[in-house]
């Protein structure tokens, strides 16, 4: 289905829905609250929700899994359920992750992993048991609350990390609600949470709804805004004379235009880069994809190509600190004048639910509808952008005499390991910044999460993306992950060997938080770990005979070569822990020079060397 019509079909069922929860429907097939929302969630190709029993959510649960295509995901914890739903969400394309916990205790433990969930722009839905109507008006002192009446805390809290939320009190309404959250978890790519109480479970509503599907196309654009904006780019694009680049970033994964994104690429051959966590969403071995752009931290290069260009067309871009180089981007405005050997333009910015041009910005002209005619009126310049050179992306396996796995050496030799679907995971520090350097092979997946950051993210989204990597039939699911991150989730790894996933684990074991050693305290005792038998982690954690697991250390280059260059291993039949004894001062070049970057902003050296701080 084309864009304007998806997005008209979309407008039609928005207006049906709206008309169905003005009336009561008679006749209509009865259902229960319960299964309204897990057949909402079906629509959805949901197939997996993760989450911790509680009281106030076992009933809700009993339908769960007597549920015939949807599982119940046991998790160890709720924060380890909520980045397993924040996992789940990015690699099960047109789906949501769900997480279902309990009042309060249970609810307020996922919330970090809930707000990491809203930071970083992933659909997921957070399902709260909650308890009766009945006792939500009288507030008698239940477990799990406050003790002063406040039945409302949760959910103040809640509005703070969610997109909407809907407190479920009169099953007259509730289809209504369910439908509008879920509406706008799929069509912002933001979380949203719905309380259902004890008592509205099994309370029978009409399911005259679910015969009209929920969308997710966005809203028309204003067609003489539209328009307007159109003739403004083309106008750019036309005093740039083709000299222009691409530079593509988060929104562009998260709010479902890489379609839309690859053919304007394909047919107006400008080049193309991508921020860091805007990385996959262009087929890294594409002849016109030249790697990732981060500011000054950038390979020169790359660098040059960006801000040379007469004109930038950003698509979906998040400029957080980690993501642009710590701020520094140099890729100016009409008002910032650079010594350059040709005038530069200002870069158009397309986004999800707007498009600035120079320093104009237009509310509601969303990229996914402007995109495709956007390339109507570009193709032509496909031949002068043909010429523009694109440094090739790729990063030779180093040669080095001393055998220590270094970093410089590591990731040149991981790409040569991975395959095409792979679904990569990497956790927050060494493994963020060191995948960044190489390209990846086509239809694989990164998953990271460079802006919230949460240390053990990884971990728990590890379990979502493999899950989900199942069941829409991708490859390898592989996880790059240091030793002190780890400590913080390894509970999932029992979940993983219980339901017989089974990825590859990379533990970089360098003694502690190399990251924050960088940022500040090299030698500072609170930068170190214990340090764990990690080849017996399986053991403990439900393998006690080692039948559905391996483990390895390698410690050298020599070891760790002739380990991937084996295909009983590289087959992944299942799951596989290989420790990785690294120096603990050892960090890819672009993380040494962002924890620099940071330590500066952070202001820690002008704390300790007050003479050298700077007005």
């Amino acid at each position: 289905m084309s864009t304007p019509t998806a997005a008209l079909q979309g407008e039609i069922h928005r207006l049906q829905l709206q008309v169905n929860s003005l009336r009561t429907e008679k006749g209509a097939e009865q259902i229960t609250v319960g299964n309204y929302i897990l057949a909402r969630l079906e629509q959805l190709r949901v197939t997996s929700i993760f989450g911790v029993p509680g009281d106030f959510n076992l009933g809700f649960l009993d339908l769960v899994e007597d549920h015939p295509t949807i599982d119940w995901i046991g998790n160890c914890n709720e924060l380890n359920a909520a980045y397993a739903a924040d996992g789940y969400a990015r690699v099960k394309e047109h789906s949501i992750g769900v997480i279902t916990t309990t009042f309060g205790v249970g609810e307020l433990s996922a919330i970090n992993g809930i707000a990491g969930a809203f930071s970083e722009m992933v659909p997921v839905l957070h399902l709260v048991g909650v308890p009766s109507t009945s006792q939500q008006a009288t507030k008698p002192m239940l477990h799990h609350t406050l003790g002063d009446g406040r039945y409302d805390a949760y959910v103040q809290a809640a509005k703070q990390f969610t997109f909407s939320q809907a407190f479920l009190s009169d099953k007259n309404h509730a289809a209504a609600e369910i439908d509008r959250v879920l509406i706008d978890c799929i069509t912002v790519a933001r979380p949203v949470y719905i309380a259902l109480p004890t008592d509205l479970v099994h309370q029978k509503i009409s399911s005259e709804s679910l015969r009209i599907p929920l969308t997710r196309s966005p809203p028309h654009n204003n067609p003489q805004v539209e328009s307007f904006v159109l003739e403004q780019i083309v106008t750019l694009f036309e005093a740039a004379q083709g000299d222009a680049v691409v530079l593509v970033d988060a929104c562009a994964i998260r709010h479902d235009v890489r379609e839309e994104l690859n053919d304007f690429l394909r047919k107006t051959g400008f080049p193309v880069y991508a921020a860091p966590m805007g990385k996959t969403a262009v087929d890294e071995n594409y002849e016109r994809y030249g790697g990732i752009y981060l500011g000054t931290i950038s390979r020169p290069d790359i660098k040059e190509k960006v801000e040379s260009a007469k004109l930038v067309l950003s698509v979906g871009s998040l400029l957080s600190d980690f993501n642009t180089g710590n701020f520094s981007y140099n890729i100016p405005t009409t008002r910032t004048i650079e010594v350059r050997n040709y005038p530069i333009l200002t870069a158009p910015d397309l986004h999800s639910t707007h498009t600035r041009v120079q320093y104009a910005s237009f509310p509601g002209i969303g990229m996914k509808q402007f995109i495709p005619k956007l390339t109507e009126r570009l193709t032509s310049y496909h031949e002068n952008a043909s010429e523009i050179t694109v440094p090739k992306f790729v990063t030779d396996v180093p040669k080095e005499e001393n055998g220590d796995i270094t970093h410089t050496w590591f990731w040149p030799r991981i790409a040569k390991f991975l395959k095409p679907k792979d679904v990569i995971v990497t956790e927050t520090g060494t493994s963020n910044f060191g995948i960044q350097d190489v390209a990846l092979p086509e239809k694989s997946v990164l998953v990271s999460q460079i802006l919230w950051g949460s240390i053990g993210w990884s971990v728990g989204s590890l379990l979502g993306a493999a899950i989900a990597a199942r069941e829409v039939g991708l490859g390898r699911a592989i996880l790059f992950v240091g030793d002190g991150s780890i400590q913080l989730t390894v509970q999932e790894l029992s979940v993983m060997l219980r339901l017989d996933v089974k990825p590859i684990i990379f533990l970089l074991n360098n003694s502690g938080y190399t990251i924050e050693r960088y940022i500040h305290g090299k030698t500072r005792k609170y930068n170190d770990i214990s340090n764990w038998t990690w080849t017996s982690l399986f053991k403990v954690l439900g393998d006690p005979e080692e039948q559905l697991s391996r483990t390895y250390t390698v410690r050298n280059k020599d070891e760790l070569s002739s380990l991937l260059e084996d295909t009983t291993f590289a087959s992944a039949d299942r799951i596989q822990l290989v420790e990785i004894i690294m120096d603990p001062l050892d960090a890819p070049r672009a993380l040494k020079v962002q924890a620099e970057l940071s330590g500066k902003t952070n202001s820690y050296d002008a704390v300790l060397n007050p003479t050298t701080a700077t007005a």
